[in-house]
């Protein structure tokens, strides 16, 4: 009897299976994508903008210079998040807006007034001004931290004014940064998002929101569109900032009072630290949760809640993920000895407002 290969069985098996279950599977995958649009779509909404901006002018005869006003109309995406009309956006919507307008996805228009922005996570909130018994779609929010990369996503939003679009993709990768913000913690997508899709929902296929899509890497400064490369801020981060500016107007985020840099990695920095992996302590400032329970300069941050770090962004991350007046776990290594910390983190100060 001839014998016949393991390779060729298998190669047959995952023929048959696709022949059997090509057409029905794609018809099936498309339902489910098909349903989870028609479950965002009413939470989803278009920003209208308006603003003046003032071009500097110089009178011809007097030598005077005065401004012309111009009107500048904006577009961009938002979700609502509330049933009583609490909608998420991206900050650089709504930045510089004398008016804001929000359209539904059935056309109806209200006019919205600016709740709070948070510029180092580019998030803003706004409020619906519509009569208090009146109830809106609320998006459901989902797990960001849950998300894998490979799982498909789907944006929703106004690209280049085109109401309603919707994009599918993967999760290409999580934690990007990008360097164009003070705080990132990307999702990379490369379902399509152009102008326009600015504070719109990415949903997984069960329609819930995993991020607020906020920017794209383009082609080069000549180039607006998508080249398959995108970045939302995840849901855990932003619905974190959306409450608290609901609350307070403002995000008050956590902080110990330490300076930070990357390890060295001189041979003789090698030798003196056995583990090569974690985030150099360059300073810890006085009368500061790390200060209180002797954290020193030269400390290597190993894991903080228990997540391995290798940059200080990563350190920042973990300890964004808790809101001020939390605990956060260090563990740290100085010279030969391990050492964990249990910090009570303080409110980070606004150092914006203190004298240069």
């Amino acid at each position: 009897m001839k014998r016949i290969g393991l390779a060729a069985v298998c190669g047959w098996f995952w023929a048959w299976t696709a022949l059997a279950a090509g057409p029905s599977a794609a018809r099936q995958f498309g339902a489910e994508v098909a349903d989870a649009v028609e479950r965002v779509m009413p939470a989803v909404v278009v920003v209208r903008t308006e603003a003046t901006v003032y071009h500097p002018a110089r009178d011809m005869f007097f030598g005077t210079l005065y401004g012309i006003p111009e009107r500048l109309a904006g577009q961009g995406s938002g979700v609502i998040v509330r049933p009583d009309g609490y909608v998420l956006t991206s900050h650089h919507v709504i930045a510089g807006a004398e008016q804001v307008e929000v359209v539904l996805d059935d056309g109806t228009k209200y006019p919205a007034d600016l709740v709070g922005r948070d510029p180092l996570t580019d998030l803003a909130v706004l409020k619906i001004k519509a009569p208090a018994e009146t109830k809106f779609t609320a998006i459901e929010p989902g797990d960001s931290d849950a998300l894998r990369v490979g799982e498909f996503v789907i944006a929703v939003g106004s690209p280049f004014s085109l109401d309603s679009s919707v994009t599918l993709g993967i999760v290409s990768q999580k934690g990007r940064s990008v360097g164009r913000l003070p705080y990132e913690d990307f999702i990379q997508t490369d379902a399509s998002i152009n102008p326009g899709n600015s504070g719109g929902p990415l949903v997984d296929v069960d329609g819930r929101m995993v991020g607020i899509n906020a920017m794209i890497q383009t082609g080069g400064p000549m180039v607006q569109g998508s080249i398959g490369i995108g970045f939302a801020v995840p849901v855990n981060l932003a619905m974190r900032v959306a409450e608290q500016l609901i609350e307070r107007g403002e995000v008050e985020r956590p902080w110990i009072g330490i300076q930070m840099g990357e390890v060295d990695d001189s041979p003789l920095a090698r030798r003196s630290v056995r583990r090569e992996a974690g985030v150099r302590v360059l300073e810890v400032f006085n009368n500061t949760p790390a200060s209180r329970v002797g954290m020193a300069e030269g400390d290597l941050i190993i894991k903080v809640n228990g997540v391995a770090v290798a940059t200080p962004r990563a350190v920042q991350r973990e300890i964004f993920k808790r809101r001020a007046g939390e605990t956060i776990t260090l563990e740290v290594q100085r010279e030969d000895k391990a050492m964990a910390f249990e910090i009570v983190t303080d409110t980070m100060p606004d150092f914006t407002q203190r004298a240069p």
